[in-house]
């Protein structure tokens, strides 16, 4: 867990280690911040964890939508939201199947809790839930945790790209924010 915390740190990505009896508050708090910056609701993966947003405040948020205690909003995406739709959200939260500890990359197999690539690829902001059982020493550890049938996204840090001149622009193939959650039993 301590490699893969440091690669996916030497990407930009923001890491922090939680335990599993924390998580809900975590999200919380990275979502609160987030959302001083950036209004919008955070969209939610069919699939994810009911035990990893803390619990709704308000019963009469529309059904797509839900209010968490400290008034930060969490949407679905179905039916399937446009292009337009999802840039519009204050970012995403998912898990993934697979983290990669040699290289500090995270893969995601869009199952449950992951949702389809569009999600991970338009909001500009990812938080992503990795456990520690899900991290793997290297890539042919990973690889043969994963289903070859699905489609795979690997992500190794936020979107960044460099031009010719080798000035770094970041966000143009997915999100400019990477935060993750490391959870520990």
């Amino acid at each position: 867990m301590a490699l893969f915390a440091e690669r996916a740190a030497d990407y930009r990505a923001v890491v922090e280690r939680v335990p599993e009896s924390g998580l809900a508050s975590a999200v919380a708090r990275v979502l609160t911040a987030r959302a001083a910056a950036v209004p919008g609701p955070f969209l939610i993966p069919e699939g994810l964890p009911a035990d990893w947003l803390p619990a709704p405040s308000d019963s009469t948020a529309p059904s797509d939508s839900t209010a968490l205690p400290d008034g930060i909003a969490v949407a679905g995406d179905t039916p399937p939201r446009s292009a337009a739709g999802l840039d519009r959200m204050a970012g995403v939260v998912t898990g993934c199947a697979v983290a990669i500890a040699e290289t500090g990359t995270i893969i995601l197999d869009h199952g449950p809790g992951q949702g389809r690539r569009a999600l991970t690829l338009v909001p500009d902001f990812h938080l992503v839930v990795v456990r520690a059982d899900q991290v793997a020493a290297d890539l042919a550890d990973a690889l043969a945790r994963l289903d070859p049938a699905r489609p795979h996204t690997l992500i190794s840090g936020p979107s960044a790209t460099s031009d010719i001149e080798l000035i770094r622009v970041e966000g143009v193939h997915g999100p400019r924010n990477l935060r993750i959650l490391l959870v520990s039993p």
